[in-house]
């Protein structure tokens, strides 16, 4: 049997049903004072899509469109769990499906901005001894 997911003691359905100032108040203190501080006006929008996006989904309605963002440094709250939002790393949007155990992180942590590197052969003129060894 899978364990509940629990964040600081609170179930997903009671962090979902808390206002935000009682939510807040469980972060961790980076957190709690980003979001005191207010949102911007970035975020604030996001939070409005969210809130639309939610309510077309309980209606029953399909999205036409993704919900896409900039706001990487936006904090993940629990009405946001469930839904899909493409975050942009600087090049394009990747979907980042919101799970419960990703509360209290920021959006940007889960769209990495770098791809990694694979190298492959050396080519010629890579190195001194590339030099002698023949094209043919």
């Amino acid at each position: 049997m899978p364990r509940e997911f629990t964040y600081r003691g609170y179930t997903l359905e009671q962090l979902q049903q808390m206002s935000m100032d009682q939510f807040i108040q469980l972060l961790p203190s980076r957190m709690r004072r980003s979001l005191e501080r207010g949102l911007t006006h970035a975020q604030l929008r996001l939070l409005e899509k969210v809130r639309k996006y939610r309510a077309m989904m309980e209606r029953g309605e399909k999205p036409k469109k993704p919900l896409k963002t900039h706001a990487r440094d936006m904090v993940i709250l629990p009405e946001m769990v469930g839904l899909t939002i493409h975050v942009y790393n600087g090049k394009e949007f990747i979907p980042v499906e919101i799970k419960p155990e990703m509360i209290g992180h920021r959006l940007g942590e889960f769209a990495i901005t770098n791809k990694p590197v694979k190298h492959g052969r050396a080519g010629v003129g890579a190195t001194r001894s590339s030099m002698y060894v023949p094209l043919k």
